[in-house]
């Protein structure tokens, strides 16, 4: 799979966020649970969108926004996640 990333994406991630690239993809290596869809009505996207949290290599914490689609990942964003977002996390990732 390969991940791939607007250019659009990729302004909002250095400007908005503070991600790279580089930190999502530690993220990909290090996630240790499964991924949730996201349901909500205003979010929904055909294939579904899917998100997961992990730690990059030095301990930051992100929420991955991604949708998969034809063998690759699209990314939709990343960001640190709310402790709202890391308890859903918790408690439905397995």
């Amino acid at each position: 799979m390969t991940l791939k990333c607007s250019s659009a994406v990729k302004q909002k991630l250095a400007e908005k966020h503070g991600v790279s690239l580089e930190e999502i993809q530690q993220c990909f290596a290090n996630r240790e649970a499964g991924l949730l869809e996201d349901t909500r009505e205003d979010h929904k996207t055909d294939p579904a969108t899917q998100w997961f949290i992990a730690e990059t290599d030095y301990g930051r914490l992100l929420k991955i926004i991604f949708i998969l689609k034809n063998g690759d990942i699209l990314l939709k964003t990343a960001y640190g996640p709310n402790a709202k977002e890391e308890a859903i996390y918790a408690k439905y990732a397995h």
